[in-house]
């Protein structure tokens, strides 16, 4: 079976005031606080287009390659349902802000080149509340009116890996230009994904399902997943696969039916008549496109040519804008090759335990480099450091030379004290020391790491390995 998979995402714009009103956009405000008159929707009030959304819209337009329309125009898209007061979203239908554009992305070894079909502008709906009152739901209209760019790809990916690759690609690219912070925590960042599935290349593609509700890109990884084994097993049973819109449900870690999916000539759409369309010139696109910053693309690529890092390495730290700034300058003061792999091997997994963001991270650059100093002088082991320090550093947010002085993890290369745990770790594995006196040297790193746990990380592992091969040598 092959799959086929388009995704639109919702991106919102960085702006602190909605689209076309002045209300404020702050996430975590009470109830229809942020709300006037237009995005209420009340008889009389006019949109006043936010010249800071748009611009961050064709930034957006242009940091993907694509081709900014130099005719803008808005257009209602009709539909009711309680979030929506006015009864219609004002959104761009016939002539979005821009079309084309590619974003690459590697997966299972191979770069795949990911079409975009188009960028437009569009105000959000307001949000349903069901868990205020057993017997009604309510409505807070602070979200109506902020401002969104949806991107819709073409249907150009075809795993759940590829879509996962893909987000995190578009989330890196937006916050590098400052279109958004897409902190999907705060709705930020919301993905709808289009999954059909059919037997061959030259069969027509299949029915379209849409899948919403995705709140993580680890939900759009796993939903996907389920979906398509879900329609290949209906094809299998000849069953038919209807053409709808289905929910995600994180916890049953499944999806189930919403609604019959929608088609464009269903919502309606004319152009909206409170917002006059206007032609743009090139050299205003020219002057948006020369503030630019360097893109996600162009930073991995030179940070493989300039820093002679493997393009793994060079991926993970230009995924965030903070963290290759973090890196660039941590490289001023120790290798690119060191600081790479305290970057990608302990900080990330710290982060990655604690579900956070690099920038979140709160790690001062002296920090790290004062900690690669401490290992590379042998004041403490790597692992010592990586387990114990880092994450006590971070926490307690203190200088590591003091917590290394108040926690006890200064490095051992005593001899006297060594030999002790390594002649401990000896009579406690006669097995193994048998192993290595029949010639397998690979059981001399089982001892040496056993040594360096009886000595919880704070043995110099160097020392451990010359005192144990000395010490088995001597061993009858």
């Amino acid at each position: 079976m092959l799959t086929t998979i388009g995704l639109e995402v919702h991106v919102q714009l960085g702006s602190k005031t909605k689209i076309f009103c002045g209300c404020e956009v702050l996430f975590g405000s009470a109830p229809n606080k942020n709300v006037c008159p237009v995005c209420l929707g009340l008889p009389g009030s006019l949109p006043v287009l936010n010249k800071q959304v748009f611009y961050l819209g064709l930034k957006a337009v242009l940091a993907l390659g694509g081709e900014p329309s130099t005719f803008v125009k808005f257009d209602r898209k009709n539909y009711f349902y309680p979030d929506l007061p006015k009864g219609y979203q004002i959104s761009q239908y016939d002539h979005p802000l821009g079309k084309g554009g590619v974003i690459e992305v590697m997966a299972g070894g191979q770069i795949k080149k990911i079409r975009i079909n188009r960028l437009h502008l569009e105000e959000d709906a307001g949000k349903l509340l069901h868990d205020q009152s057993p017997d009604s739901s309510v409505v807070d209209l602070n979200r109506a009116g902020t401002p969104l760019a949806e991107i819709v790809s073409e249907p150009d990916l075809e795993s759940a890996e590829q879509a996962y690759e893909y987000l995190t690609f578009l989330k890196a690219l937006m916050r590098a230009v400052g279109a958004s912070e897409c902190d999907m925590e705060k709705g930020q960042l919301r993905c709808d994904a289009n999954v059909s599935i059919r037997k061959n290349a030259s069969d027509p593609l299949g029915k379209r399902v849409e899948i919403k509700n995705l709140n993580s890109f680890k939900a759009v990884k796993a939903a996907i997943e389920h979906e398509v084994e879900r329609q290949s097993l209906a094809y299998e049973k000849g069953e038919v696969i209807a053409q709808e819109t289905r929910l995600w449900d994180d916890t049953r870690q499944k999806t189930f039916s919403m609604r019959s999916k929608e088609e464009a000539h269903d919502y309606r759409y004319f152009p909206e008549p409170d917002l006059v369309p206007f032609t743009l010139k090139k050299e205003e696109i020219e002057k948006i496109r020369a503030t630019l910053p360097e893109l996600p693309k162009a930073k991995l690529s030179r940070f493989i040519a300039q820093y002679g890092l493997s393009a793994y390495d060079a991926g993970i730290l230009t995924q965030e804008k903070e963290e290759a700034d973090f890196f660039e300058s941590c490289v001023k003061h120790s290798s690119p090759k060191t600081v790479a792999n305290w970057m990608t091997g302990p900080v990330a997994a710290y982060v990655n335990a604690k579900s956070i963001s690099f920038s979140e991270l709160g790690l001062k650059q002296e920090w790290l480099i004062e900690m690669i100093k401490l290992v590379e002088s042998s004041a403490i082991s790597f692992q010592a450091a990586k387990e114990k320090l880092l994450p006590e550093v971070i926490e307690q947010k203190k200088e590591p030379r003091q917590v290394m002085k108040e926690k006890g993890l200064e490095q051992v290369s005593d001899d006297t004290q060594l030999m002790q745990w390594i002649s401990e770790v000896i009579q406690a594995n006669p097995k193994v020391v048998a192993d290595f006196k029949s010639g397998k040297e690979a059981a001399a790193m089982f001892l040496v790491g056993q040594a360096m746990k009886k000595s919880q990380g704070k043995a110099n592992p160097i020392k451990v390995k010359e005192l144990m091969i000395l010490k088995l040598s001597q061993t009858s």
